[in-house]
């Protein structure tokens, strides 16, 4: 039977009755839901169902916060108990500190607490070894197929249509984006398709030509026999002992991530589909593989020593590489994604309900989900066996402490620069972004540096080695690999025009010139920033952060095809090298090198030869320093690089790396996209006013307001080792205001920097907590160093 729908949603689990009830909030009614089996049947319905608010990320924090009190509104078996996490080292207490500094900033009550006070709230728990407690009243746990049916319910009540035993067997596209679906029931014509079909989500995203990069990994529990009186026990996780327990009637769930995990596959091989025929089933139990997290609640509760075990629960769940959702549209347009819950989907289900029928119903989300957008995965990830090392490792550290700076070890290395192999010779420690191999510093430059370290988690993977690439970069010259900075070609009778309309400052200017600009959404928020440098008449090359290539082409291609631009949009990053020589020297290092006058001004842009190779200089800096970025051909690389060093030794050049950039951007003020900017702020909140060019037609120029109340200021804190990285709780007159965006040590200015949006102007004293104390500051003019 042929039908049609505004939006088809398939998947009938938690995400996906989520998201139909939050559509008909917005008042769609044209919805049809479609489950291939009854609701719940997929991960859904054996799924732990513990609810915890606090994240690190800051967006996740706000999207469960919502949950909770959306649950609070169902009748779904919420239960408030409060959630307790344990420390069972000094190390996990630092971090928990942390975390209660965080929560300071959404208003969650969690507190530390003492041993004997978690013991009182949860006296099933032996304490010997804890080295303290949290607590956050608010958290609690809810039935998960309860929690669906309520959803789904409701999304009924509000117009939407739900069908079960109806099976996906196709995705129709034309012209690039979704025109309808097949099913084993007939077709459906739509404009859109949402793909909440956890871990059937790849297969479903084959249909429409979409990799979507989930693995379905054993995740193992067990529900014991009742052997306790207790009532209202809170949630309970030990990460140190990677378990977590809730209470079950009279008895306990209790389950783990275990260090040797299980990708789960159909057959002999890791990229096998799930069988069609999956469905309300639980995969065989493992009671091997769970040894290690059995043996570890004992230590924990030791009546898990001897109470009965009513069953294990084994059951799929979809992960990610990176243990962040996959949200949103796709590069087929009207193909959205709501899949990758990593088995903490019902904690977050109301949040991605939410968040995703705005971006259906809007065009974008409201709050900054870059972290969990299906797009930020690149072009590796359509490896199946790239994912699966990249989930795997996710999955098996999940109860890791992540000390900033931390690095995976997963399917490295992948991406490398031409001057990779110099890199390796001359000691790098490399650290990995999007893929790419990127130097964090030179362990070769640590005796070059002082004993600067940072207390606490700021100097826990800290070297002397930055201090000395970043001093040599403002009183010499640094060399920096930069060639994997996402580089995207616009070109085309119509690139001028699609820029113009997408970009806040005027980029269509005369051949060479270089514009540092914002492209905004429609509220005036920051979606890009980056640099635009016009090469012709016809040709604008773009250059942003490693991170953020896949975002910005994206965001892009949705305007040009809005548009109806026919400018072409590629991503060029393989094809080019790029290496940044900065600093006072760096016109000495050139002036050997190049036979082309070097006096072409800032933020512009000339094709010379250095040495032997042809490169296009940019006349920009990310850290406050004379000089240039250096472009050529990827072939040219290593000849360039070797060349830039040869020349700049007697100059005292040093090769430094991105925590030297870090240092320096920080002194200088410049901001850092997902971090001090992103879609929730705008220019002129952000301190980039100057940009904004109202004299002509933009996407977002009419949301924007020049005087906005708050505003990105620059912090120095009076201890210069106390040093905040993000996230952390700004007070001012004892009033929490605000929360660091990012932080760090300046070298030159020997003082400990943060950012925080705030209202209060310079000369207003702060504090900022760091690590569980709080820290008096200033607010300064800023930039650190002028």
């Amino acid at each position: 039977m042929s039908d049609s729908a505004r939006i088809v949603i398939i998947g009938g689990g938690v995400g996906g009755a989520s998201v139909a009830y939050h559509l008909t909030q917005l008042g769609e009614r044209d919805v049809v839901l479609l489950e291939r089996d009854e609701l719940t049947s997929g991960s859904t319905f054996h799924s732990a169902g513990l609810v915890g608010q606090l994240r690190a990320d800051p967006t996740l924090t706000r999207m469960n916060q919502y949950s909770v009190e959306l649950y609070r509104t169902l009748d779904a078996g919420w239960t408030e108990c409060g959630g307790i996490k344990l420390a069972s080292t000094p190390e996990r207490m630092e971090e928990i500190r942390r975390q209660i500094g965080w929560a300071r900033t959404f208003g969650l009550p969690l507190e530390e607490i003492s041993v004997a006070e978690a013991v009182e709230l949860f006296p099933l728990m032996d304490p010997e070894g804890v080295v303290g407690a949290a607590y956050l009243p608010t958290d609690g746990q809810i039935d998960p197929s309860q929690l669906c049916y309520a959803l789904a319910t409701r999304a009924r009540e509000g117009g939407a249509r739900l069908r079960t035993r109806t099976r996906v067997l196709g995705v129709r596209t034309a012209g690039g984006r979704v025109t309808g679906v097949r099913t084993d029931q007939g077709d459906i014509d739509c404009e859109i398709v949402v793909n909440c079909g956890g871990m059937f989500a790849a297969e479903i995203g084959r249909m429409a030509g979409v990799r979507v990069p989930i693995v379905p990994m054993s995740h193992q529990y067990v529900v014991t026999d009742a052997f306790h009186d207790h009532a209202g026990l809170p949630t309970l996780r030990d990460p140190d002992l990677l378990v977590y327990y809730r209470q079950e009637v009279q008895g306990l769930v209790m389950g783990g991530y275990e260090r040797t995990c299980a990708p789960w596959t159909a057959g002999p091989n890791a990229f096998d589909a799930v069988p069609a025929d999956f469905n309300g089933r639980l995969l065989p139990e493992d009671y091997p593989r769970f040894e290690e997290i059995s043996d570890n609640s004992r230590v924990r509760v030791p009546a898990m020593a001897d109470v009965g075990i009513r069953k294990l629960i084994n059951g799929p769940e979809a992960f990610t590489p990176d243990n962040e959702f996959c949200l949103g549209e796709t590069e087929v347009a009207g193909f959205y994604v709501a899949a990758g819950f990593c088995a903490h989907g019902i904690a977050g289900a109301g949040g991605i309900g939410r968040i995703m029928a705005e971006w259906i119903v809007d065009g974008e989300p409201s709050m900054d989900v870059w972290h969990m957008d299906v797009r930020r995965f690149g072009r590796q990830y359509r490896s199946p066996s790239y994912t699966i090392k990249r989930a795997v490792e996710n999955y098996e550290t999940y109860y890791d402490i992540r000390y900033p700076g931390h690095e995976r070890s997963a399917g490295r290395p992948l991406r490398l620069s031409p001057a990779y192999g110099w890199h390796a010779a001359h000691g790098a420690v490399f650290g990995e972004k999007s893929g790419w191999e990127r130097v964090n510093y030179y362990a070769s430059n640590e005796q070059a540096g002082q004993d600067e370290r940072p207390r606490g988690w700021a100097g826990r993977l800290w070297s002397p080695a930055i201090g000395a690439e970043h001093r040599a970069t403002r009183t010499a010259a640094g060399l920096f690999d930069e060639s994997s900075f996402a580089k995207i070609e616009v070109t085309g009778p119509d690139a001028a025009a699609l820029l113009e309309w997408v970009c806040d400052n005027r980029v269509a200017r005369e051949a060479g010139a270089v514009t540092y600009t914002q492209a905004l959404n429609r509220r005036g928020g920051i979606e890009c920033d980056f640099t635009v440098t016009r090469r012709g008449e016809e040709e604008f090359l773009i250059v942003t952060g490693t991170a953020f290539g896949s975002h910005d082409l994206g965001w892009l291609r949705k305007q040009a095809a809005q548009t109806g631009s026919k400018a072409r949009i590629a991503d060029v990053t393989g094809q080019y090298a790029c290496f940044a020589l900065w600093g006072p020297r760096a016109r000495d290092v050139m002036a050997g090198l190049t036979p082309d006058p070097l006096d072409f001004p800032f933020m512009s842009a000339r094709e010379l030869t250095v040495g032997d190779v042809p490169v296009l200089a940019l006349r920009v800096t990310f850290v406050g320093e004379h000089g240039w970025e250096l472009y050529c051909s990827s072939e040219y690389g290593l000849g360039l690089w070797q060349t830039l060093w040869r020349a700049g030794e007697p100059f005292g050049l040093v090769a430094g790396g991105y925590r030297a950039i870090d240092s320096l951007r920080l002194e200088k003020g410049y901001r850092v996209w997902g971090a001090d900017i992103g879609p929730e702020t705008t220019p002129y909140e952000a301190g980039l006013g100057f940009c904004v060019k109202n004299d002509k037609e933009f996407l977002g120029r009419d949301a924007l307001d020049p005087a906005p109340g708050r505003r990105l200021r620059c912090v120095t804190l009076d201890d210069p080792r106390a040093v905040a990285l993000g996230n952390e709780p700004v007070r001012v007159a004892g009033d929490v205001v605000s929360r660091v965006t990012s932080g760090g040590y300046g070298y030159t200015a020997r003082a400990s920097i943060a950012y925080a949006y705030l209202e209060a102007g310079p000369g207003t004293p702060v504090e900022i907590e760091v690590e569980g104390a709080w820290v008096a500051g200033t607010v300064v003019k800023g930039p650190v160093v002028p």
